[in-house]
């Protein structure tokens, strides 16, 4: 794969965020890479084309604690990778744009100039401790997608990832580029581009998020009963879903008998270990709660100014047989 220097699309030094989201809105940024492909955990690739396609406004995550320590620490990270590395690194007011892939653009948290290995990208990330294990065999792959589409879009020999773990294990890990991992990456965003060109929404994967995007994209019905009687797809289709329901619920019946029968072997007993876990089933502290709906019935004046409309929503229910 031919790799070139990048294009600066548009400078972002005195850019307001809803200037700065509507240039992300024109292409795929690094951090979209891996949801635009299908490994991000937590956006599905058809949520992310009802935000691109305009039909659905990204969620705004800067008051999400998470996202606030990592932009307050970003630039502590980035100051110590510098002294601990000897290199020279400094913030770039741009967006970048791939040469030869328009669609594919990078903003980056810093460009390095290392003592040795010359130039190449930082990225800085935070992770809390629970998230410590996903660190533990190198960067994780969402993360990983992340930074093969920098490399791609920049052609920057290296990049580090600067990860402060838990409050005070900060790591380093260099990733170099691999051409036939670039290579399948540009291919399967650029398929998912065209699905936003081409205002097709890419398929559902059966993520919780996938889910939210389709009762966004169809969120109420016409009163139409489609004939899918001659459809071998969609009959199909509806096999395997009786059939995984069916397993599903068998599975679950069998699960609660089993926490039943250790529950009764339990007694009053507050747990139990065993040679491959242990078990615990305590009882909670007592609390007190309002009949609401008590309350309605006897005093509908004094809950009818605290009263919120709740919009309706689509139910799937499944009837076998004629």
């Amino acid at each position: 794969m031919k790799r070139g220097n990048a294009v600066r699309l548009v400078s972002t030094k005195n850019m307001s965020r809803e200037e700065w989201l509507a240039i992300r809105g024109q292409g795929i940024g690094s951090s979209d890479a891996a949801v635009a492909v299908g490994i991000s955990p937590y956006k599905s690739p058809l949520e992310l084309w009802l935000e691109k396609t305009e039909r659905q406004a990204a969620t705004d995550i800067s008051a999400n604690d998470a996202v606030f320590w990592g932009t307050t620490l970003e630039h502590i990270i980035a100051n110590v990778y510098a002294q601990r590395t000897g290199s020279k690194v400094r913030r770039l007011n741009s967006v970048l744009q791939h040469p030869a892939h328009p669609f594919m653009l990078a903003n980056l948290d810093r460009v390095v100039q290392h003592p040795t290995d010359g130039s190449g990208i930082l990225e800085v990330k935070t992770a809390g401790v629970n998230s410590a294990k996903f660190w533990e065999e190198g960067v994780p792959d969402s993360y990983q997608c992340q930074v093969l589409h920098q490399l791609a879009v920049t052609g920057k020999p290296w990049c580090d990832v600067a990860v402060l773990i838990g409050g005070q294990d900060f790591r380093v890990y260099r990733i170099l580029p691999d051409q036939d991992k670039m290579a399948d990456l540009i291919k399967r965003e650029a398929v998912f581009w065209q699905c936003v060109v081409e205002d097709v929404p890419p398929a559902v994967d059966g993520s919780e998020s996938s889910g939210r995007a389709l009762a966004s994209l169809f969120p109420s019905d016409r009163g139409e009963t489609l004939d899918c009687r001659d459809d071998t797809d969609m009959n199909r289709l509806f096999s395997d879903y009786w059939a995984c329901r069916q397993q599903r619920e068998s599975a679950e019946e069998q699960e609660e008998l089993l926490k039943q029968r250790l529950q009764e072997r339990l007694g009053f007993a507050s747990g139990a270990v065993l040679s491959d876990g242990k078990i615990s089933w305590r009882k909670s502290k007592d609390s007190i709660t309002t009949d609401f709906k008590r309350l309605a019935d006897e005093h509908p004046d004094w809950v009818k100014p605290y009263e919120i409309p709740k919009l309706g929503s689509r139910r799937f229910l499944v009837q076998v047989g004629k």
